[in-house]
């Protein structure tokens, strides 16, 4: 028992040592990241800049970003809103992701600096992929819009949607959406004008739909009952999951 004891500790204090806040700013707007790095730095410096949901920076953040870095991979999860900005409960949450919603171009920036910040890091600028969950998720999408010199793009359980009098550009970013196929914040109306748009940018985009997923599918946190629009599936998480890892396969070769 006293080993087993000794061995949490050791990986608690890895992961600790892997784990550094790094400050930054947006304006006056101070703002402070994690920056996740691997033990072992895979030979080509491939990167992620992770996009948390409505929330800011939680758990599922931490523990994907965790995760990654397990995997080789340099991440930097962004802080969107400023570390005086964090939202408290969910009608917080609410009200600053609709602000950044509302005003597309400041939520672009925000995702820009933070990436700004993987890159001083010492991340491959040429190797870099956005993923983001729910908020996070619309936010990596909004890189893929205005192509950010990324090499990929993933959106788990994001919204889709856009102001339609904006004008569809070319998207040269490659883009993944991981979608619940049972998601009620997410209408059909807007997935058929989001596959429309990738059409006319002439994207190379992909979207795979998870059976019996509601919102936030991959949030240990949200729950099992279906009825509520939001809750965890433990398959659907999994496979989205693989999914990521081969879409950078593919983006990173």
């Amino acid at each position: 028992m006293k080993n087993i004891i000794i061995l949490i500790c050791l990986v608690k204090m890895f992961v600790c040592h892997a784990q550094t806040k790094v400050s930054y700013n947006d304006g006056d707007q101070k703002l402070e990241g994690l920056l996740y790095n691997p033990e072992t730095k895979n030979s080509n410096g491939n990167a992620v800049l992770l996009l948390p949901a409505w929330m800011g920076i939680d758990n599922n953040a931490k523990d994907n970003a965790t995760e990654l870095t397990k995997l080789g991979y340099k991440t930097f999860v962004a802080d969107i809103y400023g570390i005086d900005k964090r939202p408290k409960n969910t009608s917080e949450a609410g009200k600053i992701a609709g602000f950044y919603k509302s005003n597309i171009k400041d939520y672009q920036n925000r995702i820009q600096l933070a990436l700004n910040e993987l890159i001083k890091s010492g991340a491959n600028p040429n190797k870099i992929a956005v993923i983001g969950y729910c908020f996070g998720g619309t936010g990596a999408l909004e890189a893929a819009r205005i192509n950010m010199k990324v090499s990929g793009v993933v959106s788990f359980h994001g919204g889709l949607g856009r102001d339609v009098s904006r004008t569809i550009e070319p998207i040269s970013t490659k883009v993944l959406v991981l979608h619940g196929a049972d998601d009620l914040y997410v209408p059909d109306s807007e997935i058929k004008a989001f596959q429309d748009e990738m059409r006319t940018a002439k994207a190379d985009w992909q979207m795979i739909y998870y059976a019996n997923s509601v919102h936030a599918f991959t949030h240990k946190d949200a729950g099992n009952d279906n009825s509520k629009g939001v809750a965890y599936n433990e398959k659907a998480a999994k496979r989205s999951w693989q999914a990521m890892l081969d879409f950078f396969q593919e983006i990173f070769k």
